[in-house]
């Protein structure tokens, strides 16, 4: 897996891939149209955001470059590498009980707060993806 040099791209199954860890000053790329939406990408060495339509959707601290990240109704899957460990915050229903999975391994399952907001820490070695699922209770 690689930075993803244009910050966003569509992929051929549907997903979208974005973000670029290794850059030293911010950049951004507003208006991205995907599957109807609209979407906004923020990214650096420090922080990775993404925003669909203007609502938070993926922020990751520091920054990360995240494949194959689908979005439905009860799971959200997607690779995601980084230079180092990585919190990563998503906006899922709120109050409700969600499963999480990293490389495959049930790490078990967290209550997302009354806004909705789920944070998952990711352990990342530089180069090499970590795959996460997040699936509804």
């Amino acid at each position: 897996m690689a930075v993803i040099s244009e910050l966003i791209r569509s992929e051929a199954d549907g997903s979208i891939s974005f973000g670029d860890y290794t850059l030293a000053g911010k950049k951004k790329l507003d208006g991205y149209k995907h599957d109807g939406d609209l979407y906004k990408v923020k990214t650096f060495a420090d922080i990775t955001k993404l925003e669909r339509n203007g609502m938070f959707v993926y922020e990751s601290v520091p920054g990360t470059a995240v494949e194959n990240f689908k979005c439905s109704a009860d799971e959200i899957t997607f690779s995601v590498e980084g230079n180092e460990d990585a919190m990563i915050t998503l906006e899922l229903e709120p109050d409700t009980a969600y499963d999480i999975k990293v490389n495959g391994d049930a790490t078990g399952q967290m209550q997302t707060n009354l806004g909705g907001k789920l944070n998952i820490s990711v352990e990342l070695d530089p180069g090499k993806a970590v795959s996460v699922q997040v699936k509804r209770l």
